[in-house]
């Protein structure tokens, strides 16, 4: 009943602040801060986002500076949290839907476009295809149109390490899979286990098998798979759990060993990391680490924590697999078109650059305007990477790629308990993917 109520006020919100037809001016592409014909675009643009927190305060300044522009536009935003699905899904069976959702699952996003619910933004491809990266064009490419584009991305190919568990055993950013392996027993010896890993939380396992399976069996093998076109019983799955269990098998150098990691959830993985004396020397996830225990940790950036990019497999040089909320629109009016063309543009991007928690996939964001050099580093990484491939379980369909106790999560979790199983593990996976997709 408590969910029922919420999803009540939250449509009220979203049908309070429904964009209108009203002003003029229509908007052009280009690179940069956004343009218009017309400086007296005016009306309401209504946002129903997961941005919640920090994040929203993030938002709303954003929404400030596109109103230094438009000060006649008027943007409502409304969080829905993890609850944005439903929400938003309900709001468009209603027939009643925001005009914009920041949406971090596209395949949601696809089964929208499918029911003829979301309007395309090809009046700012010329924009997009300037500061974005060609992958980047591609995921929000459906049937011949752009209809979405990712505005804060997640680069989930880095690894977090406690600088001075690394300074103690000697050892340095690796530069390859041999290396990284090689550093593992390194420190494992020097009595700091080398592995952090929350089992708890399948899709951290995910994240891992996924950044193997591109750098291993590279994009074109990555796109079929991510649509199963080729079956999870495929040679080069297998390959990647093959690597994926040289990490897993290392019992004695995981942080509690294997029973301790499926029962440790993904903060508590960070927090074994990010304190001195380390209990765990590394944490193999995404760009957001860091804030998962910004208030507990007394670690600094650089001196205390450090980051290093997913290592090397074969010739896999800036290869980044991420995440990220794309802008989605329901509705297409001028204000609508201004906001859109803002949120990809320069000014649009680093109005929450300059804030901290936002990695931008805008290629004209410059890293001088991050906070620090660590989130520099990783947020140009994905707008620079040569090849860039989304969070495959979040391109599944949920039942397979994102629901906890089945699929992906429940099977690799299996993995993790059992890593010499690899053929099981990828009949297992197949049998579960063939369900889901059909």
């Amino acid at each position: 009943m408590a969910l029922a109520g919420a999803l009540v006020l939250a449509l009220g919100v979203v049908a309070a602040g429904c964009g209108d037809d009203d002003g003029g001016g229509t908007t052009t592409a280009g690179g940069g801060a956004a343009q218009t014909q017309a400086t007296d675009v005016r009306g309401s643009v209504s946002v129903i986002g997961i941005w919640t927190g920090d994040e929203q305060r993030s938002f709303q300044a954003v929404i400030d500076a596109f109103n230094e522009r438009y000060p006649d536009v008027t943007v409502r935003y409304t969080s829905a949290g993890d609850n944005l699905p439903t929400v938003v899904g309900t709001a468009v069976q209603g027939g009643n839907p925001p005009d914009i959702a920041t949406i971090a699952q596209p395949g949601l996003i696809r089964e929208f476009q499918r029911q003829g619910a979301l309007r395309p933004i090809d009046y700012a491809r010329d924009t997009i295809e300037q500061n974005y990266a060609p992958d980047f064009v591609e995921l929000g490419t459906i049937d011949g149109s752009l209809y979405s584009f990712v505005y804060k991305g997640a680069n989930k190919s880095t690894v977090w390490y406690n600088v001075e568990a690394f300074r103690n055993a000697g050892v340095d950013d690796p530069d390859d899979w041999a290396e990284f392996l090689r550093n593992a027993r390194t420190l494992g010896a020097s009595g700091v286990p080398a592995y952090s890993i929350a089992g708890a939380d399948g899709w951290t396992l995910t994240d891992l098998f996924e950044n193997i399976y591109l750098r291993q069996a590279g994009p074109d093998k990555y796109d079929q798979l991510s649509e199963h076109r080729i079956p999870w019983t495929d040679p080069s799955v297998r390959e990647a759990l093959r690597t994926m269990s040289e990490v897993l098998s290392d019992r004695a150098n995981i942080v509690g060993g294997t029973q301790g990691a499926l029962q440790t959830e993904f903060p508590a993985s960070v927090e074994a990391v990010f304190q001195n004396p380390a209990r765990g020397a590394q944490v193999i996830e995404g760009d957001f680490v860091p804030g998962v225990v910004a208030e507990s940790t007394r670690l600094e950036p650089e001196t205390g924590f450090n980051v290093y990019s997913f290592p090397e497999i074969g010739d896999s040089e800036d290869y980044v697999v991420g995440g990220g909320d794309s802008i989605a629109t329901f509705r297409d009016t001028p204000a609508v078109r201004a906001f859109v063309e803002f949120l990809a543009s320069t000014e649009g991007a680093t109005a929450w650059a300059e804030r901290g928690g936002f990695s931008s996939p805008n290629r004209t964001v410059s890293e001088d305007v991050y906070p620090d050099e660590i989130t520099a580093s990783v947020a140009t990484a994905i707008a620079e990477a040569r090849t860039f491939r989304f969070d495959m379980s979040d391109l599944a369909p949920a039942a397979f790629g994102g629901t906890p106790g089945q699929g992906e999560w429940k099977i690799l979790q299996d993995f993790l308990a059992n890593p010499s199983d690899i053929n099981g593990t990828a009949e297992a996976l197949e049998a579960s993917a063939a369900r889901a997709y059909r």
